[in-house]
C-alpha cells in the first residue's frame, strides 16, 4: 500500500456511509490509499446481487425501525449496530491474481491478537476465534483499484440479527446470491481485560495507519456536497435498495382468523408485482382475480401495497380482510 490517509466518518446513516465509501473509492485522489472505520446504526446491508426479500424478514425489520440498504460489493447481507464496527481499505488492485482477503484480514486479525483475542483468518473472507465468525468481508474492484470492506461484531444484538436475517418459511425461487448461515460471535468478551468499542477502534486505527495520533482526513465542502448527491441518487431510493431485487417467485401461506386459509403465488420483477393469484377457502362476493389485477404493477413495499388495497373493496372479494394484514403477508 501507498500513502494511506484515514477517514472516520461521525455518521451512522448507512446511505451517508456507503455513498461516502463509494465516493472515495471512484472520486478521491486515486494516488493515496485510505482507510475508513464507520458505524451504523440498526442496519441491514445486502449485497448487490442478493434478493431483498430472500435476506430480510421486512415485517421484523419495519417493526424494529431498520434501514435495509444495498452495497455496492458482492456477498451476504450482514446485520449492523452500534455494537457493530465496520473497516473499509482502498487501494491499487495490482494484478488480480494477487488480490485476496487475507491481505486486508491479516492488520485487523494481528491487532486483536496483539490484544489478546485469539483471531484467525478462516476460509474465504471470515475471521474467527475459536471456530465461530465475528467478522465477514466482501470487495469491488474497478478501475484499477479495490475497495474491501468488513464487519466486527463487537457486542452486536445477535438475537436481532438472527431474527432479521431469517429467512423464514417463504417459498422463494430465484437466481440470487443466498447468504449463507454461520456461527456468529461477539469479540467483546474474548479479551483479557475490560475493552471498550472505542478503545479497540483506537488500537486498531494507530496499528493500521502505523502512526500513534492518526489525524483523519477532513473533505471539502464540495466532497461533502458529491456524497450528499450520491446518497440523494443511488442511496436512498427504492430503486436501488429494492427494484435492483434479480427477479423471482414465492408462495405465501397463512390462516386469517375472521377469514379462512389464504395462499397467494406471486412473480416480481426489479421489485415490482408483474403477477398475482389468490387461492384459499375464504369466501367473498366478487372475482378475487380482479383484487390480484388490482395489486398488479405495485411495488412490494409496505405503504404502496396497503395504500393500493385500501382503495379497493377488499372484502367484497375476501370477507372480513383487512388491508393491512394483507398487505403485511404481500411483502413479509
Amino acid at each position: 500500500m501507498g500513502l494511506m490517509e484515514y477517514v472516520e466518518s461521525h455518521s451512522t446513516d448507512p446511505r451517508w456511509n456507503l455513498a461516502l465509501e463509494e465516493y472515495l473509492f471512484t472520486s478521491m485522489d486515486q494516488t493515496k490509499d485510505y482507510f475508513m472505520l464507520w458505524q451504523n446504526d440498526n442496519t441491514v446491508v445486502v449485497g448487490k446481487n442478493q434478493n431483498v426479500t430472500e435476506e430480510v424478514n421486512e415485517a421484523t425489520a419495519r417493526i424494529n425501525g431498520v434501514t435495509v440498504v444495498r452495497r455496492m460489493s458482492g456477498g451476504g447481507a450482514v446485520y449492523h449496530d452500534l455494537g457493530n464496527l465496520n473497516f473499509t481499505f482502498i487501494t491499487d488492485a495490482g494484478r488480480l491474481s494477487e488480490i485476496d482477503f487475507f491481505r486486508f484480514c491479516r492488520p485487523v486479525a494481528e491487532t486483536l491478537r496483539a490484544m489478546g483475542v485469539p483471531a484467525e483468518i478462516n476460509g474465504r473472507n471470515d475471521l474467527t476465534v475459536h471456530g465461530k465468525k465475528f467478522s465477514g468481508s466482501a470487495q469491488w474492484i474497478q478501475g484499477g483499484r479495490v475497495l474491501h470492506h468488513g464487519t466486527l461484531l463487537f457486542r452486536s444484538d445477535l438475537e436481532c440479527a438472527a431474527q432479521i436475517l431469517r429467512a423464514g418459511a417463504k417459498k422463494v425461487r430465484s437466481s440470487s446470491i443466498k447468504s449463507v448461515p454461520d456461527r456468529i460471535v461477539n469479540i467483546g468478551g474474548y479479551f483479557p481485560e475490560e475493552v471498550t468499542l472505542e478503545r479497540f477502534k483506537g488500537e486498531l486505527c494507530r496499528r493500521i495507519m502505523e502512526r500513534d495520533d492518526p489525524r483523519p482526513l477532513e473533505l471539502s465542502q464540495k466532497d461533502l456536497e458529491a456524497v450528499r448527491a450520491l446518497k440523494r441518487n443511488r442511496y436512498d431510493t427504492w430503486e436501488w435498495n429494492y427494484g435492483r431485487s434479480p427477479k423471482y417467485e414465492t408462495t405465501k401461506e397463512r390462516w386469517f382468523p375472521q377469514c379462512g386459509f389464504l395462499t397467494l403465488d406471486m412473480r416480481v420483477e426489479e421489485g415490482v408485482i408483474r403477477e398475482l393469484q389468490l387461492l384459499g377457502d375464504f369466501f367473498g362476493n366478487g372475482d378475487v382475480q380482479e383484487l390480484a389485477a388490482g395489486l398488479t404493477g405495485c411495488r412490494v413495499d409496505y405503504e404502496q401495497v396497503l395504500s393500493r388495497l385500501e382503495e379497493l373493496p377488499l372484502s367484497w372479494y375476501i370477507k372480513n380482510m383487512e388491508p393491512a394484514p394483507l398487505a403485511k403477508l404481500i411483502v413479509s
